[in-house]
């Protein structure tokens, strides 16, 4: 791999430096109760790193911040642009109101309602595509017209690095963790979190969960470099990158252990199952990593110390009763 893709620690611990007092350290949580030792064994250790808790309500928050920091002053009067079914737009808002400068976003028709409201709540100008192709597309065109910065939603070492900054503060806070399960979308998440629980922690595995029906990132390590899909078909909208892109494959094909699917069914009995037994409520991509747990990953991390990444959740109560209900 080329060298100036890796991620070093000493870059990771800068990274969170910035980002102190700017962003949240979210807690981690034990999962207790009878139903989780019925499903993962009583010798099994589970753990939430709560990330829903995250300013924003998602892991977003990290990169988009760090990657506005790193604008020059010119490029901070001319602003920045997005492209997201809805967190990552969140996060550029929220990013471009903490540096003082503006957002024009692209957020997918079908973004649930909350995030298009939260987005407009800080401040950005938000545009609809009809889906992820025409989005992406737009979005290009306003970087290239405007002249505004965009700030990618999962590309990118300084991405990657901003992700990273969670996955150092998951090994400062679960020092002996055994296995690490990580939501993938572009793979920007996953991508940083693993390089960095790598360089603390090597022992520990790590595991990358993509929904069937937005699988890019399995469908490239299948094919040995970056994939796309032809259509995304999830409820789990906000895994639901079209295509794998370098750098996030790159730092997920060397420091991921495995890679896991899970269905939307999979996704909504994951959702009902941390309201019952961790008492949050998540949007789907926010209950993936459990959803891998529950399912394809139960037996290969039996009796492990094993930490979900509840990796964010901005879904109004109408949306979420009705996936669970279904």
């Amino acid at each position: 791999m080329d060298a100036s893709i890796s991620l070093t620690l000493p870059e990771i611990q800068a990274a969170a430096r910035t980002l102190e007092g700017r962003t949240l350290r979210t807690p981690v949580a034990p999962l207790h109760g009878i139903e989780a030792q019925r499903e993962f064994g009583l010798d099994t250790k589970v753990y939430l790193k709560l990330e829903l808790f995250q300013l924003t309500g998602t892991f977003k928050a990290r990169a988009a911040l760090l990657n506005a920091l790193q604008l020059s002053p010119d490029a901070r009067e001319r602003g920045v642009t997005a492209i997201s079914a809805g967190n990552h737009a969140i996060a550029v808002a929220f990013a471009a109101k903490e540096t003082g400068t503006s957002a024009k976003v692209v957020m997918i028709a079908s973004a649930n309602p909350l995030r298009i409201e939260l987005c407009r709540a800080y401040g950005a100008q938000v545009e609809l595509a009809e889906d992820a192709h025409q989005g992406f597309a737009r979005v290009a065109e306003l970087a290239r017209v405007e002249g505004r910065a965009l700030i990618h939603p999962f590309e990118g070492r300084t991405t990657a690095l901003g992700t990273a900054t969670l996955g150092l503060e998951l090994c400062e806070q679960l020092p002996a963790l055994d296995a690490a399960i990580v939501p993938i979308g572009g793979g920007g998440l996953c991508a940083g979190v693993a390089s960095a629980i790598k360089l603390v922690n090597p022992a520990c595995q790590v595991f990358g969960v993509e929904p069937y029906g937005a699988d890019s990132m399995y469908r490239s390590f299948e094919a040995g470099e970056p994939r796309s899909i032809e259509r995304v078909a999830t409820i789990a909208d906000s895994l639901g990158a079209p295509y794998a892109l370098p750098i996030s494959f790159e730092l997920c094909r060397r420091n991921v252990d495995a890679l896991v699917r899970v269905s939307d069914d999979e996704l909504r009995v994951a959702m009902r199952f941390l309201l019952r037994n961790a008492k949050i409520a998540v949007e789907p991509a926010g209950a993936a990593a459990t959803a891998a747990l529950l399912g394809p990953l139960r037996e290969r991390l039996r009796g492990k110390a094993v930490a979900l990444v509840v990796c964010g959740s901005n879904i109004d109560a109408a949306s979420f009763a009705k996936l669970i209900a279904e």
